[in-house]
């Protein structure tokens, strides 16, 4: 994997389509704009020849994939203007190089650099992140087009997404030490669609906010620490009860992503987390109805799938409000397995 830290290679202020930049020794050609955050901006780009530069680094199956196979990619452009941003890009990098997984995106390469900035003598950083690229959008990209469309997804479609999520989460967290993903959903999903009616090919991407699960609270100063941080990094409608409101002495560990999981397993269903209800609600709170745990199931009708009671009950089983209750990843796999001996395989879409 490149690594630039001085940032000479890399063309800064890419903003248009047909712009050239350099990541490393690689040139690449700006396509279009994919999607963009809030400090960060993500583009289709091409691997674009260019005389009078040559490779001069080690083979790895990451530069390999880039020499010799895509001709597409996604570049992730990340404007940097404090310290801590800058660490929060060193830290996805060190992330994303931990794992080595199908259902994970692989960082193929990045670099960090320093720029002129907008007033004289003032210089700003930026960094580059380079993945594979992935055409057919996220998650929720699909779940916002079936819902135009009034379709949903099989319990077979479901559960076969579901588990390539469960399988890469699974790795991260076999890692030693464990590591959380800490900002799973339906956006951080990428699909690939395949041929001859199989289900899509699901990645997990965007580690940004991944970090080392197990954490020991001790005093009310590391809680309060704890949930401002998540408040940052945790998208709230998916974000577990224990990062909302977190005791002075508590453990944390990998179940903050199972409760994830389980309002991303309810999403696949029926389009959206299972506790965006209370935002629609006079005085509702979307923190009193992650406390509570209360899912609200959709009414089955011409409007509402009709899903078998233990795939809401293998929900309900994840959205436990006490992290001690929840089932850890190795346990969710097993089920997942399961269920889908019992249900067998069927369409990838249906219309109501």
């Amino acid at each position: 994997m490149g690594c630039t830290w001085s940032g000479i290679n890399v063309l800064y202020n890419v903003v248009s389509s047909g712009t050239e930049v350099w990541v490393n020794e690689r040139c690449f050609r700006i396509i279009r704009q994919l999607g963009e955050g809030g400090f960060s901006v993500v583009f289709l780009v091409q691997k674009w020849p260019s005389a009078g530069h040559h490779l001069q680094q080690q083979e790895s199956k990451q530069s390999e994939s880039l020499d010799h196979g895509n001709e597409f990619f996604a570049l992730k452009k990340v404007l940097i203007q404090t310290e801590e941003q800058v660490e929060l890009v060193k830290q996805e990098i060190h992330a994303s190089s931990l794992f080595d997984h199908p259902n994970l995106l692989p960082l193929l390469d990045y670099a960090i650099i320093t720029v002129k900035g907008s007033e004289e003598g003032s210089w700003n950083q930026e960094a580059y992140l380079l993945f594979p690229v992935h055409k057919d959008g996220t998650l929720l990209d699909h779940l916002k087009h079936m819902r135009l469309n009034n379709q949903y997804y099989p319990t077979t479609t479901v559960l076969n997404i579901f588990k390539q999520i469960c399988e890469g989460l699974k790795e991260m967290h076999m890692n030693k030490p464990p590591y959380a993903h800490n900002d799973m959903k339906p956006g951080n999903v990428l699909l690939s669609l395949q041929p001859n009616n199989k289900p899509p090919q699901a990645v997990i991407m965007d580690f940004g906010s991944a970090s080392i699960a197990q954490k020991q609270i001790r005093s009310y100063s590391e809680a309060l620490a704890l949930q401002e941080w998540a408040a940052k990094h945790c998208s709230a409608p998916y974000r577990a009860p224990e990062l909302w409101d977190c005791a002075s002495e508590c453990d944390i560990d990998e179940r903050t992503d199972v409760w994830s999981l389980g309002c991303t397993l309810f999403a696949i269903m029926y389009r959206e987390s299972p506790f965006e209800y209370a935002l629609e609600e006079s005085r509702g709170s979307l923190q009193l109805a992650v406390m509570s745990g209360q899912v609200k199931w959709p009414t089955p009708g011409p409007t509402s799938p009709s899903y078998p009671n233990t795939l809401r009950q293998f929900v309900t089983w994840m959205v436990q409000p006490q992290i001690t209750m929840r089932p850890r990843l190795e346990d969710v796999s097993i089920h997942i397995d399961k269920l889908l001996v019992s249900f067998g395989t069927g369409a990838l879409v249906q219309d109501l």
